[in-house]
């Protein structure tokens, strides 16, 4: 397990639990069109469920060279690709279904 990963969990479980998560307006398409029902509330209970053996890694966000976490939680039997910016006040997250030319 990767050293930031146990902190960088705790901070987006705590921040989802506070209900301190901006969705962007694609990411609430995402959850909309993935055809499970979820909402916002649904997308901060995933975050507060997100397990050290959902991280997919981390990647450097070309336009702002902030790291974004990458976590493929299973939900309702579905693979789902979060993409989270994590600030110091909130989470900022995007959800879309895995696809199979995505890295894993």
């Amino acid at each position: 397990m990767s050293r930031w990963l146990p902190s960088i969990l705790k901070r987006i479980r705590r921040l989802a639990a506070a209900g301190k998560v901006r969705f962007t307006l694609k990411a609430l398409r995402e959850l909309a069109s993935l055809e499970l029902g979820l909402d916002e509330e649904d997308g901060c209970a995933i975050l507060v469920g997100l397990k050290s053996s959902d991280s997919a890694g981390r990647l450097r966000s070309e336009g702002t060279g902030e790291w974004l976490d990458v976590f493929m939680p299973r939900v309702a039997g579905e693979t789902l690709y979060a993409k989270l910016l994590v600030r110091a006040d909130c989470v900022v997250v995007s959800f879309h279904e895995q696809v199979d030319d995505e890295e894993e």
